[in-house]
């Protein structure tokens, strides 16, 4: 898996050549479904053909209702966001002019909101939905949240039929699945296949500019990626479709595929429909999504043995989620958690890893109370802990760079400075950066992993809240940040995070 390109599914389209189709083409892999000239879907079956129609359920009823609550959205891009888009696809043309991008979307309700994936629509200036009725509208952009890659629009329709909402969390390995969009701008395709994997991070949301895997510790409630992985054929332009059971109901946003061609190859990723509707919930209601936070560390699913080995902890004895740090005046804090805890259950329910955690944070909204289960020196500990919030990270409009723009436009991350490295560089406060990318802000003034970020704008900077917060406040000004670099030198920058 890790050899595979990670791909968001928006087919980005020009002079009648899709980007995503591109590769396919390249490879010569069969596809799971063709254009005949009266521009008809004609679905080509995976299975062998010596095996029985009769040894599968049949899907014909939950085809033919989920497939009507799946619209297909056409958006225009500026041609630097389809040049970003188009990354992926080696040798697809860079475009200068503006140009269509391709997606879709699932209906939620009669009077006309669509959910679909924020990689969608963050950057379009135009936004089309097609039903399947071939009726046309322009839609208006509700809300996006970056975090989760999911976005809600807004048709002015009223008599739709919306899909019925599934239980994402009854989902079980090896359970039937059908993936419904346009791939390709294609007509409405339906392809089936298993729950293949549950609570997959893959490290895709943002990671356009930024390597997630040299991350150690993570904060609660930043970037979520719990997807349910699955074998349907997915393919681009399936972005915000329908992932439904053998009953036709929504249990997944399709939202990415890890692929070395662009095309499928067996993984597919869907967002679970339970956090699905926390977001959209919010987006409906307030333009953005207010998200509780526990405020606390762990190592990233990429480095967590090492992070453990590194504490003298066996990986395969940790039942639940090691904490590598509690930030200070946090929801955390409040309950009496600290550095070595091992979280193991939320209200009830088991957490098995960092994925699940962050996943069961991001349902909760700020002053929601969580019940915490957790293991200390051996012993089980019990603790009510009241979230926090945190600056607005999602906007239903464009009046200023969101967090994921600014972050962008610094290509880098951070984590909370440990014990030990405040004492090393004699700091009481700091945020280390762990990782740097390529054409980043960071990387052109040669900024390096490890570096401190102590101060912006004189205001120190001790935890994830704290450094969004002291950006979020700088969003359309000149920022000033107080560094140390590795060797111990200290330097003082400045850059504007403006337009």
């Amino acid at each position: 898996m890790n050899k595979l390109g990670l791909i968001v599914l928006t087919a980005v389209v020009a002079a009648g050549v899709s980007f995503g189709s591109f590769k396919i083409m390249e490879h010569n892999l069969e596809p799971v479904a063709e254009q005949d000239g009266k521009g008809n879907v004609k679905f080509i079956s995976s299975h062998a053909a010596s095996t029985s129609a009769a040894d599968y359920p049949d899907f014909t009823q939950a085809a033919g209702t989920a497939a009507q609550q799946v619209v297909h959205i056409k958006v225009q891009l500026s041609g630097q966001s389809a040049n970003s888009m188009s990354q992926g696809y080696q040798g697809a043309p860079q475009q200068s002019a503006p140009v269509m991008a391709s997606g879709s979307g699932v209906i939620l309700s009669q009077d006309g909101y669509i959910v679909t994936n924020n990689h969608v629509v963050e950057d379009a200036t135009d936004i089309q939905v097609v039903l399947t009725d071939k009726r046309t509208f322009q839609a208006k952009l509700v809300g996006r949240d970056p975090n989760t890659d999911l976005a809600l629009i807004k048709i002015d329709v009223s008599g739709l039929s919306p899909v019925k909402i599934g239980n994402s969390d009854e989902v079980q390995i090896g359970q039937w699945v059908l993936a419904i969009g346009y791939p390709f701008s294609l007509n409405t395709t339906v392809t089936a296949g298993i729950v293949s994997a549950k609570e997959r991070s893959i490290g895709i949301i943002g990671s356009k500019r930024q390597e997630n895997d040299q991350e150690e510790n993570q904060p609660a409630g930043s970037a979520v990626e719990a997807y349910i992985q699955t074998d349907a054929a997915i393919n681009p332009g399936n972005s915000g479709g329908a992932l439904v059971n053998a009953n036709g109901e929504l249990v997944g946003i399709n939202a990415a595929i890890a692929s070395q061609t662009g095309g499928y190859e067996g993984y597919g990723f869907a967002i679970p429909v339970n956090l699905a509707q926390k977001i959209v919930d919010d987006l409906k209601k307030f333009g953005i999504v207010k998200r509780g936070m526990l405020g606390v560390s762990f190592p990233s699913p990429a480095t967590e043995d090492e992070v453990l080995k590194q504490r003298g902890i066996s990986p395969g004895s940790i039942k639940g989620v090691y904490i590598t740090g509690v930030q200070e005046g946090s929801a955390a804090a409040a309950a009496g958690l600290k550095e070595g805890d091992i979280i193991q259950r939320i209200d009830g329910n088991t957490v098995n890893s960092s994925v699940e955690l962050s996943e069961r944070i991001a349902r909760h909204h700020p002053d929601d109370q969580i019940k915490l289960s957790y293991l200390r020196q051996g012993k089980t500990e019990n603790a009510n802990a009241t979230l926090k919030g945190q600056p607005s990270e999602t906007l239903a409009t464009n009046t200023g760079p969101s967090l994921n723009e600014i972050y962008n436009k610094l290509g880098a991350k951070f984590a909370p400075l440990n014990s030990q490295l405040k004492q090393y560089y004699q700091v009481n406060a700091g945020m280390v950066v762990t990782a740097i990318a390529r054409g980043g802000f960071f990387e052109q003034i040669g900024i390096a992993p490890g570096s401190i970020i102590v101060s912006v704008n004189g205001t120190q900077v001790n935890s994830p809240v704290e450094l969004n917060k002291a950006f979020i406040n700088a969003a359309k000004g000149t920022v000033r940040v107080a560094c140390i670099t590795p060797d111990g030198s200290k330097t003082i920058f400045n850059l504007s995070l403006g337009a």
